[in-house]
């Protein structure tokens, strides 16, 4: 039977550790959950076929109850599969070593080819500046992907050349061992000058290209933030995750009120100061290096484009 339109392409590997949130979960529930373009009938059907593994062994039955520390290798059977072309595309190198590779992503580049976006992407660019120096756990499509965010959000991400390198940096995430900090401007002023977001994130069951706080069945999520600068009707702030999970700043940020600025799918529909992409960009990235084990972290500043909206209201501020 082919593949419901809704899974993802063949070919497709990738590996998850359950960490606290997850004990207990339903391994199809688990699958299907970290990955949003997966149904769960289809990762039920996966299972079964033997192309999900737990812990290097084979799965069990779909509703094998996951404990923390549990590793979950997923690959989608060959079939149609997706080519992905090394493209001489300009990467913002902030450190590079044997087993890393840690890159400014531009805002609108986004990571990993998919159907209608198969060039280029971060992937596309970090071919040709490794070639084949790229861990292989997440496949052809997305080779040395430890972590991920959006297209329109600017920032750090680190790159694994191996797998050694990708099992360590994905256990970390797993533990909530890695410093992921944040910087945006949300609508609307706080009180306060800092607090905690500490509510599920699911699918949002009236539209599958959306997230939702507080839904049934959704994933811990955490996240911290404080406040840099106010504006009144808008605030500059920093933002932790304790947690990575989709969208979920935009999210958390949207159920409490304070959407992003130029945020398209969950901001006001009224476009603000003309921003048409969220404001969000990930400044500060830290974890202990996955061959030393000394702790490095990472920094780089906002586009000119985030600049220039700052500035924008800064001079508003004191009209």
């Amino acid at each position: 039977m082919a593949p419901p339109n809704d899974a993802p392409r063949a070919g497709l590997c990738e590996l998850f550790i359950a960490d606290g949130a997850d004990e207990g979960t339903r391994l199809d529930s688990f699958v299907a959950a970290r990955l949003p373009e997966l149904s769960r009938s289809y990762a039920q059907r996966l299972i079964a076929q033997g192309a999900v593994r737990v812990n290097g062994g084979a799965s069990g039955p779909k509703n094998r109850p996951l404990r923390a520390g549990d590793s979950v290798a997923l690959s989608v059977p060959a079939g149609e599969s997706l080519c992905v072309a090394a493209q001489d595309i300009p990467l913002c190198i902030v450190h590079e070593d044997e087993d890393i590779l840690v890159v400014n992503k531009q805002k609108g580049m986004v990571v990993h080819p998919a159907p209608g976006n198969e060039s280029g992407t971060l992937v596309n660019a970090v071919l040709f500046h490794c070639g084949a120096r790229l861990s292989s756990i997440n496949g052809v499509i997305r080779p040395g992907i430890v972590h991920r965010i959006d297209k329109d959000t600017s920032g750090l991400l680190v790159v694994a050349k191996n797998d050694g390198a990708h099992r360590a940096l994905s256990e970390a995430l797993a533990r909530h061992d890695v410093t992921r900090e944040y910087e945006a401007v949300v609508h609307n002023n706080f009180i306060e000058d800092r607090g905690r977001v500490d509510l599920p994130i699911g699918r949002d069951p009236a539209n599958r290209l959306r997230r939702a706080a507080g839904v049934r069945d959704g994933r811990a999520a955490v996240t911290h933030y404080r406040v840099l600068e106010r504006f009144g009707t808008f605030t500059r702030l920093a933002l932790r995750l304790e947690t990575g999970r989709t969208h979920q700043i935009r999210v958390h940020m949207a159920h409490i009120k304070h959407p992003l600025l130029g945020d398209p799918l969950y901001g006001p529909k009224k476009k603000a100061l003309g921003v048409e992409s969220q404001m969000l960009h990930a400044g500060l990235l830290g974890f202990k290096h996955p061959r030393t084990g000394v702790y490095a972290e990472f920094s780089c500043p906002p586009p000119e484009e985030f600049e220039r909206v700052l500035r924008r209201l800064r001079a508003l501020r004191f009209e």
